[in-house]
């Protein structure tokens, strides 16, 4: 039988010292107003993008939502190489241009009102990313 000390191993301890400062509540609140203005400052001194919305990337649900087609309509044009398209992170991607291509060669049928439904919405909830992103 196995004494205690060579089942069990010594116990190693690592300490970690920290320091803890206390300021007054008030000094606090005035520090995260500075700290969130200049937060502010900052997001509102990055140049606003302006790309061309024919090189935009939408996603498989803005495209099939948008045209009114099902994802196993654009499943079968992936499939049968009608449609370009990128897979990253397992999500499938189209260009803006891909998908003026397949309404004007009438493989998807929809309309023009659709697809600049697609372009706006994508432009709103790129700009909502944006203000989020700069407001956390």
């Amino acid at each position: 039988m196995k004494s205690i000390s060579t089942i069990a191993r010594p116990l190693q301890l690592k300490i970690i010292i920290m320091d803890v400062i206390t300021i007054e509540s008030y000094a606090f609140l005035k520090l995260e107003a500075k700290i969130n203005l200049i937060a502010k400052f900052v997001n509102e001194q990055q140049p606003v993008i302006i790309e061309d919305s024919d090189q935009t990337w939408v996603d498989n649900y803005d495209v099939c939502t948008f045209l009114k087609i099902s994802e196993r309509t654009l499943q079968r044009l992936r499939s049968k190489g009608l449609v370009s398209y990128s897979i990253i992170s397992g999500k499938s991607y189209y260009t803006i241009t891909e998908v003026k291509r397949m309404l004007s060669q009438h493989i998807v049928r929809s309309n023009e009102e659709c697809l600049q439904d697609l372009i706006t919405n994508h432009k709103q909830s790129a700009e909502k990313r944006r203000v989020n992103k700069g407001t956390k």
